[in-house]
C-alpha cells in the first residue's frame, strides 16, 4: 500500500515518500548522463563494500531526492535512501552476535551526525521522542548510551565513520542548496585544524600529502565514465588503456609506442597495451562518443568541488579556439579538418574550441570539440553553450575578437547572458579612435546597431578604451569592445587571460602523434582537457582543505597532479 506523504511540522516530523515520488527521483537519476548508480555496480573500480562507492552512492541521491518538491525531510532521507546492497562487513570490527545490525547503526549515526550532537544523549532524547523515525531505522526500542558510544567507538572502523560524517555533511549541504530545513549549518569545507599544517602550506610536502587521497578520490570518480566498448572477455583490463593514456600525459610530446614501451617496464600491471592497439582502439571511438564520455566526466568533477563555497562564484565562461602546432605534411583528404591558422597565415593546421570557467571559479574546460572547415563561429558558440549551461550557471560570456559576430551576439542576448567581446576596428572605429586621441580621451561609449539582416539589428554598446603605455602613436593606442551589460564589466575580459594560460598546459599534457586521423587528435585534445580540469580541481579542494580559502595561483603544482596520477596508472 502506497504510503501518504505529508508536509513536515519543523525538522523533528518523519515525512514519509511515496511510491511516485521515489520513481521520480530515480527516474532522473538514470536519465543522467554523468551518474551511475550504485557507483560499485558501474566501475570495476568499486565493491558492495566500497566506502568511496557508498560516499558516491549518497552524493547522488542525495542531489535528486532534494531537488523533488515532495521531499523536505532530512530525516527522511536517512531512513528511507536505498542502502541495503551495501557490505557493511569488511568495516565491522565485532566478530561475535549483536543486537543491532550495520546498517541499523549506520542510518542511526548518520543521523546523529546529521544534527551535530557531539554525545548520545541528545540523540537517544530525539529517539524518545521520535519514535516513528526510530522505527524507521530499524529499533524497536530506544538504544542505551553504552551500547551507542560502544558501537561508534569500538565496532564501527575509523573509515566508516569517516565515511558517516562526510555522507552527512553531503545530505546537508544538498539539502540546504534545495532550500530544504537543515538542522545545523553545513561545513562547506574542513580547513585544517593544526597551525603548523596552516603556516607550511606552502610547502611541497605538506601540499602532496594534501593532495594525495584528493587525487586518489577525483580519479577513482572521473576515469571510470570511458570506455572503449570492448566487450567481454579481454585480457588487458581496460583500466590499462586509460593508464596509459595518463602516462603519455606525464612526459611532454610523448607519443604511444614510446610511452607504451616505457609503461610496459614501469607500470606494475601485468599486461599493458602496446602502442599501436591503443591508438586503434581509441581511433574507433566517434567525435560525439568522446564529447559525451567527456561531459560525463567533467559533471563528475564539477560534482566534487561544487560541495565547497568556493565553488558557487562561477558564472562567467570563456569561449575560444586554439590551434595545434602547424601540420606541415600532405593534408591532401584533409582539407575540412586541418584548416588553417587564426592568424590567417599560409600555414595549416587543427583547430580545436573549448569553453571554460573563468574569473574567480576554478578554472575547469567544461567542453572541447573540434572545428571543420564550413562551421560557423554562431554554430560553434551555441554548441559550446548548450553544454555549459546544462552543467553550471551562466551570467556573462567572454570571447576574442574571433567572434566578432552580430549574430553570435544576438543569440547571446537572446538566452539571457551577458557578453563581452573586442570589436574589430573598421573604418568608422579607427576614425573615432583618432578623435579621442586629438582630445586625450582614454574612455568613450557610444550606442551601436549591428545589421543582422531584413531590416533587423542587434543592439549593443561600444566601449573605446585607450591601452596603458601603447607603442602605437595612432588609432592603435585604442581597443574597442561590445557589450549589453555596461562598461563595470569591462574588467571581468582580464578574465581570459586564464583560457590563454590554461590552453598552455593543456597542450603541455597532450600525447603527441604524426598520425592525421581526426578522432584520435581529437581525442588527445580532450583528454588533456580533462587532466588540466582534474589538475585545478585537485588545487581548489587541496587548498580549501589547508587554509579554507581559494586563490587562482595553484599551490598543487601541474607536475605534483601528474605525480600523483603517475601513481594511480601503477607505476608510482
Amino acid at each position: 500500500m502506497e504510503a501518504s506523504p505529508y508536509k513536515s511540522q519543523g525538522l523533528g516530523a518523519q515525512v514519509v515518500s511515496s511510491n511516485s515520488s521515489r520513481r521520480d527521483v530515480f527516474r532522473r537519476i538514470a536519465q543522467r548522463p554523468y551518474v551511475d548508480w550504485p557507483a560499485y555496480d558501474s566501475t570495476p573500480l568499486y565493491e558492495r563494500n566500497s566506502l568511496a562507492a557508498l560516499s558516491e552512492d549518497i552524493r547522488a541521491v542525495s542531489g535528486a531526492w532534494f531537488d523533488h518538491q515532495a521531499h523536505d525531510s532530512i530525516q527522511a532521507f536517512v531512513c528511507q535512501c536505498p542502502l541495503s546492497y551495501v557490505d557493511f562487513s569488511p568495516h565491522d570490527r565485532y566478530s561475535g552476535p549483536t543486537r543491532y545490525e550495520m546498517l541499523q547503526l549506520f542510518r542511526a549515526f548518520l543521523l546523529k551526525e546529521v544534527y551535530g550532537w557531539d554525545h548520545e544523549t541528545g540523540f537517544v532524547e530525539y529517539l524518545r521522542q521520535h519514535s516513528e523515525t526510530r522505527r524507521s531505522i530499524g529499533f524497536d526500542s530506544v538504544p542505551d548510551q553504552s551500547t551507542l558510544w560502544r558501537s561508534w567507538n569500538k565496532r564501527f572502523s575509523a573509515e566508516l565513520r569517516e565515511t558517516v560524517e562526510t555522507a552527512a555533511r553531503t545530505i546537508l549541504i544538498k539539502a540546504q542548496n534545495a532550500d530544504v530545513a537543515v538542522p545545523r549549518e553545513p561545513e562547506r569545507h574542513h580547513p585544517s585544524q593544526d597551525d603548523e599544517a596552516d603556516e607550511s602550506a606552502s610547502d611541497n610536502q605538506v601540499v602532496l600529502d594534501e593532495a594525495a587521497p584528493i587525487t586518489d578520490h577525483v580519479s577513482r570518480v572521473v576515469f571510470p565514465v570511458f570506455s572503449l566498448n570492448r566487450g567481454e572477455g579481454c585480457e588487458i583490463h581496460e583500466n590499462a588503456y586509460w593508464d596509459l593514456q595518463t602516462y603519455l600525459g606525464l612526459r611532454e610530446r610523448l607519443a604511444a609506442n614510446e610511452g607504451a614501451r616505457s609503461f610496459l617496464y614501469e607500470s606494475t600491471r601485468d599486461r599493458t597495451p602496446l602502442g599501436h592497439a591503443h591508438r586503434e582502439h581509441i581511433r574507433d571511438l566517434s567525435i560525439e562518443q568522446v564529447r559525451e564520455m567527456y561531459r560525463q566526466a567533467v559533471n563528475r568533477l564539477l560534482n566534487e568541488v561544487a560541495e565547497t563555497e568556493q565553488f558557487f562564484r562561477a558564472g562567467i565562461v570563456a569561449i575560444d579556439i586554439t590551434e595545434a602546432d602547424p601540420f606541415t605534411g600532405d593534408r591532401a583528404g584533409y582539407e575540412d579538418e586541418i584548416i588553417g591558422t587564426k592568424e590567417k597565415t599560409d600555414e595549416y593546421a587543427y583547430q580545436w574550441a573549448t569553453v571554460q570557467l573563468v574569473g574567480n571559479a576554478v578554472p575547469i574546460v567544461l567542453d572541447a570539440r573540434p572545428v571543420r572547415k564550413g562551421e560557423s563561429r554562431l554554430e560553434i558558440v551555441e554548441d559550446l553553450l548548450d553544454s555549459a549551461e546544462e552543467m553550471v550557471h551562466v551570467d556573462n560570456v567572454l570571447m576574442d575578437r574571433e567572434f566578432d559576430s552580430q549574430h553570435v551576439l544576438e543569440m547571446l542576448s537572446q538566452r539571457g547572458l551577458s557578453y563581452v567581446v573586442p570589436k574589430r576596428m573598421q573604418t568608422s572605429e579607427k576614425a573615432q579612435a583618432e578623435r579621442l586621441l586629438q582630445r586625450d580621451q582614454d574612455r568613450y561609449e557610444t550606442d551601436r546597431k549591428l545589421h543582422l539582416g531584413k531590416n533587423e539589428w542587434h543592439e549593443t554598446t561600444l566601449i573605446y578604451r585607450r591601452k596603458e603605455d601603447s607603442e602605437h602613436d595612432d588609432h592603435r593606442q585604442y581597443s574597442v569592445f561590445m557589450t549589453n551589460c555596461g562598461s563595470g564589466h569591462l574588467t571581468e575580459y582580464g578574465f581570459r587571460w586564464e583560457i590563454e594560460s590554461g590552453y598552455r598546459s593543456i597542450k603541455r599534457f597532450m600525447a603527441a602523434t604524426t598520425l592525421k586521423n581526426f578522432g584520435l587528435r581529437f581525442f588527445y585534445f580532450a583528454f588533456a582537457c580533462l587532466l588540466y580540469s582534474v589538475w585545478r580541481a585537485v588545487d581548489l579542494l587541496v587548498q580549501v582543505e589547508l587554509t579554507g580559502e581559494y586563490e587562482h595561483s595553484p599551490i598543487v603544482t601541474a607536475d605534483n597532479t601528474l605525480t600523483l596520477l603517475k601513481k594511480e596508472t601503477g607505476i608510482g
